[in-house]
């Protein structure tokens, strides 16, 4: 039974994280002057990759990864206020409109990505909704261009972008809760917001840190979002960003592979304290 998932994951990861690595570890071809990968680990040469972490680790690609983490943070903070009031009504208080609310959850996934941040655009012009709306609330300028390279521009287009993966595990995760743990801190006199902060959140941690890390991964790759909302300004230009350009927009694509498998290995270290938490909480509940 294992079999179908073993060749999906082989045919979508392993063989496109080889082929990633033998670019890496490539040359160019010094005629056609095109990527010429190395696909025997015999042939690699790591110049490009030492090159390239010395970038990252004190050089000029250093600030776009801490601008990235730091975009990443803060629109992974924002999912947390948005989304999690908004799966725990869904999960706990919906009753026999939850249908309704998961159906408008799973909507934005049938319009193109693409086109929900041109939607964006059009909001955040000097002559949009936005500052139509703030300059009513005498909260900002009316002619503020949101556009012009800012960096609450591109956290907000990666909330609104990712929030719905974010929502739906963890709307899956409140769902299963013991009804009988809470039923039980409110026969001991909990109230409603005690009982909520000992019983529901601590129980809701393993699908909170789930749905982190299914929106944490793809924004820290994100370059779509900078690119339409900023048009690309460097002042708001992600990881994401330079691996496009050193593979579609330069003669350098080994040193775009080299920063895939850099971020690679720091969306590791997230996964893998994800899996630890998880293990320890399991070992917890069994005990």
């Amino acid at each position: 039974m294992a079999i179908p998932g073993t060749l999906w994951l082989v045919a979508l990861f392993v063989i496109p994280a080889y082929a990633i690595l033998a670019v890496a570890f490539g040359d160019i071809d010094p005629i056609l002057r095109t990527t010429a990968p190395a696909w025997s680990p015999l042939a690699w040469s790591g110049s490009t990759m030492v090159d390239t972490l010395g970038r990252v680790f004190g050089g000029d690609l250093g600030k776009v990864f801490v601008r990235t983490g730091l975009y990443a943070a803060a629109a992974l903070a924002g999912c947390c206020l948005i989304g999690y009031p908004v799966a725990y009504f869904t999960a706990r208080r919906a009753g026999r409109s939850r249908g309704l609310v998961l159906g408008l959850l799973v909507l934005p996934f049938w319009i193109s990505y693409l086109m929900r941040m041109l939607a964006w655009v059009n909001l955040l012009q000097p002559d949009g909704y936005v500052n139509a709306i703030l300059s009513a609330l005498h909260l900002g300028a009316r002619d503020h261009n949101w556009l012009d390279g800012d960096w609450p521009t591109v956290v907000i287009g990666l909330i609104y972008g990712y929030v719905p993966f974010f929502i739906l595990p963890l709307y899956a995760a409140l769902e299963r809760l013991d009804e009988r743990l809470i039923e039980a801190s409110r026969d001991l006199g909990a109230s409603s917001f005690s009982t909520f902060l000992r019983v529901t959140l601590p129980l809701s941690v393993p699908g909170l840190m789930a749905a982190s890390v299914i929106v944490l991964l793809p924004m820290c790759g994100d370059y779509y979002t900078n690119t339409y909302l900023t048009g690309g300004s460097p002042r708001t230009e992600m990881v994401g960003n330079q691996i496009e350009f050193f593979l579609r927009g330069s003669s350098q694509p080994q040193s775009g592979a080299s920063l895939v498998i850099i971020l690679m290995a720091f969306l590791l270290v997230a996964m893998g304290y994800y899996l630890v938490v998880i293990a320890r909480t399991q070992r917890e509940g069994r005990s």
